[in-house]
């Protein structure tokens, strides 16, 4: 691939969330110094959202990898739970026997796990569970996590809840048998898309970790179209970023261009563009020039797209 080429010791773009990649844009470091406190001051419900892309899982993974040995972690990737099925997740998150002997139910299994808190806020170990994509979890799971969140001691919760979730999860939120859980939620961060500027640095963190040393990877007006088509949706730039440098990686080049980028977005369904509807090959030069024209004035006029 293009490794060797780029002088990488691995790919750059991986969309599999990987906290060594963490980039801490000011929305994304203000999200997690919110939860985080929220963790260490014992606040009940804490939630996140944001747009599909936008990292939700990896600021989840961030999370956990910054609390310490005073804190266990349980978390459930799994939306798709029923009430007992996610009682014995928690269970098994948490390290707790459950009886093997005799049919396991959910009143077995939530005396275990209260007793189980019980013994953690003994020792001083506070529990907080992480759920991702809440917002396809069933109303009746979620009110059992919110009746097991009643546990406390005279001092604190024995839980504290962190869900992540896309825009829809408040509307799940607003159902009428639920509601006390909404109330419950003491913090709730929006996720922001990240900025132009924050694009470019972006993608030189991650170039970074990867291992490159080089000169700038992404030309000006390459950067200008690559946060035009991707908006700022951190999976769609990685997206975009791995194939623009497969396609300038087979020119046998070294920087990323226009093409690149174009080419990129062409073979990319998720986004639609102006690109895919008439199709790039059927461009003639003259609107090509025509558009690189218009984008070279766009820099010339405006020195901050630089």
């Amino acid at each position: 691939m293009y490794l060797q080429h780029f002088g990488l010791n691995e790919f750059p773009f991986s969309i599999t969330p990987d906290t060594s990649y963490y980039f801490a844009s000011a929305s994304y470091q203000d999200a997690l110094n919110t939860v985080i406190f929220a963790v260490t001051t014992g606040e009940g419900f804490i939630k996140v959202t944001g747009e599909v892309g936008t990292g939700k899982t990896l600021l989840c993974r961030k999370l956990m990898s910054s609390l310490d040995q005073s804190y266990k972690i349980a978390y459930v990737p799994n939306p798709y739970l029923e009430p007992q099925s996610l009682l014995m997740v928690l269970a098994e998150e948490l390290n707790i026997s459950l009886p093997s002997d005799t049919q396991v139910t959910q009143h077995l299994i939530l005396n275990a796990l209260t007793h189980a808190l019980l013994n953690f806020a003994r020792d001083n170990i506070k529990v907080v569970v992480c759920l991702d994509e809440v917002q396809a979890m069933p109303i009746e799971t979620l009110e059992a996590l919110r009746l097991l969140s009643n546990l406390e001691t005279e001092k604190r919760k024995l839980l504290q809840v962190v869900i992540f979730g896309q825009p829809e999860l408040e509307d799940k939120l607003n159902h009428p048998s639920i509601r006390q859980l909404k109330q419950r939620i003491t913090f709730d961060y929006q996720l922001d898309l990240l900025s132009r500027d924050e694009m470019a640095y972006y993608l030189n963190h991650r170039l970074s970790i990867a291992g490159y040393h080089g000169s700038r990877m992404f030309g000006r007006i390459a950067l200008y179209l690559m946060y035009f088509h991707s908006k700022g949706v951190p999976r769609l730039i990685n997206i975009l970023a791995h194939k623009a440098l497969l396609a300038t990686y087979g020119k046998g080049k070294h920087q990323v261009g226009v093409r690149e980028v174009l080419a990129a977005v062409s073979d990319t369904q998720s986004i639609e563009t102006t690109w895919r509807k008439i199709g790039l090959k059927s461009l003639s030069l003259t609107m090509l020039f025509g558009l690189f024209g218009i984008i070279l004035l766009m820099f010339i006029n405006n020195p901050k797209l630089y």
